[in-house]
């Protein structure tokens, strides 16, 4: 049985899935679609792996699907699409491109959270300058978020009462230079950290909380992120039942094979920010000690077994 993992050479979490697949089947192939060439006459899916050999993607018993980009950006779609090919030739894919198509562009995944009845921060997309101040305005604390991002990168916070209106203008301004449609979320109170709830096949596996470092991040900037690119830290956390079982119903509608659905607990409630395609394989190692690449590989094996 032949298995690919699709990833980024030298990524971490790349790596440990490409290895537990490995030891799995004894044959270990990770490929980046940075070397990918869809061929539409044969139906070919060609990529080069870690040896520099050429396969035809379309031809392997099975996908696993780690990262399909080292940033996130709207190619990730295209490349997500170029993998649609080898699913409708066949290949199992874990997870299925098509349904993690729905949550790499931030907005996709918000409107399917938002027709699905989950519990989200007040949020405003527009690509009018004069409906954004005037959103900033109303939430008074609100976070600027790319529509291709993770970590946090690319996220801007705006306090409208530290500022006046041409700076907040001005900011604006410089966010829609790079991001036309604006995604304007008002800022809520995380109490120094927010949870990445994770699912393995539809089931619980477990959770981990992200907390902000005190003091700031590791240059010694105070921060209002808890990503761990900002200086956060991974840790145990054993949410009570009703959170695990908002965040099953969260993921729920994209049916992936392995997922992690970040929830803010507030004093107001908790909210969903979004389901992941790709995260939570250090969070819950460092967190619950979790190997989650073997776990995952013993899911696929059990699948293509079925």
């Amino acid at each position: 049985m032949r298995i690919a993992v699709v990833g980024i050479a030298g990524g971490w979490s790349s790596e440990v899935l490409a290895d537990a697949v490995g030891r799995a089947t004894g044959e270990r192939v990770l490929v980046d679609l940075d070397h990918a060439r869809l061929d539409f006459a044969s139906g070919r899916l060609l990529c080069r792996d870690q040896d520099g050999r050429e396969l035809d993607l379309a031809s392997l018993d099975a996908l696993c699907v780690k990262k399909v980009a080292k940033r996130y950006a709207p190619r990730m779609i295209d490349r997500l699409e170029m993998l649609r090919v080898a699913a409708a030739r066949g290949v199992r894919c874990f997870s299925d491109p098509e349904r993690i198509l729905r949550l790499v562009d931030r907005l996709a995944c918000t409107v399917t959270l938002a027709n699905a009845g989950m519990p989200l921060p007040p949020t405003t997309v527009t690509e009018d300058p004069e409906q954004a101040l005037d959103a900033v305005r109303v939430y008074g604390r609100a976070v600027l978020k790319p529509l291709f991002t993770s970590k946090a990168r690319g996220m801007a916070l705006l306090d409208a009462e530290a500022l006046d209106a041409s700076e907040i203008a001005t900011a604006l301004e410089a966010f829609r230079a790079v991001n036309p449609v604006m995604y304007i979320q008002q800022a809520v109170e995380l109490r120094g950290q927010d949870l990445g709830v994770c699912f393995l096949g539809g089931e619980y596996l477990g959770t981990y909380a992200r907390r902000k470092t005190p003091g700031g991040s590791p240059e010694g900037e105070t921060v209002w992120s808890t990503s761990t690119v900002n200086g956060g830290r991974y840790a145990a956390f054993d949410p009570p039942r009703e959170i695990i079982d908002l965040a099953r119903r969260a993921q729920e509608p994209f049916g992936l094979d392995f997922t992690c659905v970040d929830v803010a607990l507030t004093e107001t409630g908790p909210y969903i920010f979004e389901v992941s395609a790709f995260g939570g394989f250090r969070g819950l190692l460092q967190a619950r000690g979790l190997d989650v690449a073997q776990l995952f590989t013993a899911h696929v094996l059990r699948e293509l077994k079925r």
